[in-house]
């Protein structure tokens, strides 16, 4: 297996693009998903490098943010979320010189949602994301699977994983350390390790939460429900929290990459949808290790499966998402008759493309309810829908709805 440094970024020529007209650029995403590896990649091209990791950096950034800042030309500075009080000393460098690529910072929570900085950085930075690995940048690709089907095409499958090959696939999920390692047991222990580091440190950092004793318990409770509608407080019962802290905790969570809040599409005269919003995990295998789902499990009974491979596909096309050429928002489907479509997909047209995931190699017309119903509702703004299954075969089923490969996500584009 590569090094994870030796991974192509599909997020890298956008954060060029960035930099070459804008002050302060943000690449923000979890803990070890890459982030460091590749800002350190543009740092040795003229950037000095800091990080806030360091105890000796971070308590100057803390007690002298001014003078720190006041002492950089052109900074990388890594780990951003644990200073905020940086933030408001790099606003004041800017307004001073607007240079473009001043500063690229990094950041392992979503600064937005910090109430310090909410305002301090409008219109002098821009954001981007990096996840973990796709399965594209791991087979090196570079093919966008939304903007393709937005363009009316499927990805061809080029490296076909079936049955247990796509079970180890989805297990082992993107985080570069975990795919490296080469057993189950080893990736579950790297998982593990993770949790419970950013629960200990980042947590703190991020929302001063003293009492961390209720958050793992909570967490894997969280992971239980991965890909349904979220009652908060049913779940906060299970776990002796009340409703409102559980959705506090949730939302620090969130913040921290690890899970999303995915709301439902709806129409205005779509009165009948329910319109609770479901929380998605970012990342399968860091799931899998939640809910202690292994690939002998699987292989014995696929009931929890489909949960996890619903989580392995949302993260799938929220990393093409983030770099794909189009603007798009990802969202599911679900009416009062409990009719649902897993993900939609809209652009900023308000154009949709519909994906249904089924864990099996077999397509009844019965999986079709929900992509049909989503394009009869949507009329003229649906462009396309796709039921991805554990199966070889691209095939048409009528009405703009196809069956395609799972594997097809990580495919390459057609030629011609």
């Amino acid at each position: 297996m590569n090094l994870p440094s030796l991974y192509p970024r599909q997020i890298e020529q956008r954060l060029a693009e960035a930099l070459l007209d804008t002050p302060v650029v943000l690449l923000a995403g979890p803990r070890q998903a890459g982030k460091t590896t590749l800002v350190r990649q543009i740092a040795a091209k003229g950037l000095r490098y800091l990080t806030l990791d360091d105890e000796l950096t971070l308590l100057s950034a803390r007690e002298d943010p001014v003078g720190m800042v006041r002492s950089l030309d052109r900074a990388v500075i890594d780990e951003i979320q644990r200073a905020p009080q940086l933030l408001l000393a790099i606003k004041k460098s800017v307004d001073e010189d607007r240079r473009p690529g001043r500063f690229l910072l990094t950041g392992s929570a979503n600064l937005l949602a910090l109430p310090l900085v909410a305002d301090s950085l409008a219109g002098r930075m821009e954001t981007l994301s990096l996840l973990p690995l796709s399965q594209t940048e791991i087979e090196g690709h570079s093919a966008n699977w939304i903007d393709q089907a937005f363009a009316g095409q499927l990805l061809k499958t080029d490296s076909l994983a079936l049955g247990d090959a796509l079970t180890d696939r989805v297990l082992r999920g993107g985080y570069p350390e975990a795919i490296t390692r080469d057993s189950a047991k080893r990736r579950m222990a790297w998982a593990r390790q993770y949790v419970d580091a950013l629960i200990q440190r980042d947590v703190r950092d991020v929302a001063g939460i003293d009492k961390l004793d209720q958050l793992p318990s909570f967490l894997h409770a969280l992971a239980q429900t991965a890909g349904q509608m979220c009652n908060y407080s049913q779940l906060a019962g299970q776990v002796g929290l009340d409703g409102k802290t559980a959705a506090r905790y949730a939302g620090v969570f969130e913040t921290m990459y690890l899970l999303k809040r995915v709301d439902v599409w709806a129409r205005n005269r779509l009165s009948r949808v329910v319109k609770t919003p479901k929380l998605q995990f970012i990342d399968a295998g860091l799931l899998a290790m939640l809910m202690s789902l292994g690939s002998e499990e699987v292989r014995r009974d696929r009931s929890r499966f489909g949960q996890v491979l619903e989580t392995f596909v949302f993260g799938e096309l929220l990393k093409h998402a983030t770099s794909a050429e189009g603007d798009y928002q990802l969202l599911y489907y679900r009416d009062a008759d409990k009719v649902e479509v897993d993900i939609v997909i809209e652009n900023a047209a308000g154009q949709l493309v519909g994906v249904e995931v089924k864990a099996s190699a077999t397509v009844k017309a019965s999986d079709l309810r929900g992509l049909r119903k989503l394009a009869a509702l949507s009329g003229g703004q649906f462009k396309m829908g796709v039921l991805l299954y554990d199966g070889a075969e691209t095939l048409p089923l009528g009405d703009g709805i196809w069956a395609a490969p799972l594997s097809s996500l990580w495919g390459v584009a057609p030629s011609g």
